[in-house]
């Protein structure tokens, strides 16, 4: 449709492509494993989350926060990240070894939940077979400056582009520990509360998830966890195969599941607009 809202990123942007492929999934489990290991961010969430009651909802809160940021027209995507930050205002989290009470707002708190899904996303995705040149994947990092200023970050203080990413990693890893909270969260990744009918359906399914996304964190990750995984290479392949196996499902079926954020781009902007990987470099 002539003259509709693209949205922040819009469908010439890196973001648009990648963000409607199914990897994004375990991207985003790799995510929450790896900033569980910040004990200072993941104090914040344990501490205001109901997340192990809630664990589906919050999962949907999540990729609805990157569906309508990604897909969403631009008023939608700033109401979602005011939205974000009036929260995040509320929240404080308390340091049980110094009694110290702080924000879980705190720009570097945000800073490493940013790079850790930035990370992941683009780790994932790459790994798994979506095919994005070295400067596409730099144009990534880029642009998730945007999201970056939506959740209260300066854009200038982001990551922009893989080498600045890699940087940041290497200055924040001495904070970073397998803390009692980090162990609380792989417990529950491998192992979410769910119905006692669905317990075996979990044990096939969603642990192979959960240990794939495990399995695709950097070594240091695994060495803090203190559990081991497979070679990287032995990942690669792995990933590979599951990005082959999820990419087989046709993107419309995948697209019918909640929150629909691709399919309602479609409608406002037209048929043209469907993300594909075949689309970038053009």
């Amino acid at each position: 449709m002539t003259g509709a809202d693209p949205g922040l990123f819009g469908p010439g942007s890196v973001t648009w492509q990648t963000h409607g492929d199914p990897m994004m999934w375990i991207a985003g489990v790799r995510a929450l494993y790896l900033q569980a290991l910040h004990p200072r961010a993941v104090r914040g969430v344990m501490q205001n989350s109901d997340f192990r009651r809630d664990a589906w909802g919050r999962l949907m809160r999540t990729a609805n926060f990157v569906g309508t940021t990604t897909y969403g027209t631009t008023e939608a995507a700033e109401r979602a990240g005011a939205r974000v930050r009036k929260i995040h205002s509320m929240l404080t989290a308390t340091d049980p070894d110094t009694g110290e009470r702080y924000g879980v707002d705190e720009p570097g708190l945000l800073l490493w939940v940013h790079c850790a899904e930035i990370d992941s996303y683009l780790d994932v995705l790459r790994r798994s077979g979506f095919r994005l040149t070295d400067a596409e994947a730099d144009r990534y990092v880029a642009e998730h400056r945007e999201s970056a200023r939506l959740v209260g970050l300066d854009p200038g203080t982001v990551p922009a582009d893989r080498a600045q990413l890699v940087a940041y990693f290497e200055k924040v890893r001495p904070e970073l520990a397998a803390g009692p909270e980090a162990r609380e969260v792989d417990d529950f990744l491998l192992r979410p509360p769910t119905h006692p009918l669905l317990v075996p359906l979990r044990e096939v399914l969603w642990r192979r998830v959960a240990q794939l996304a495990y399995a695709s964190l950097p070594p240091y990750a695994h060495e803090l966890y203190g559990r081991p995984a497979p070679a990287p290479a032995t990942v690669t392949r792995q990933l590979r195969l599951t990005g082959l196996l999820l990419r087989r499902v046709p993107a419309r079926v995948r697209w019918q599941l909640p929150p629909k954020h691709i399919l309602r781009a479609m409608v406002r902007l037209g048929p043209d607009a469907r993300p594909a990987p075949y689309k970038l470099g053009r």
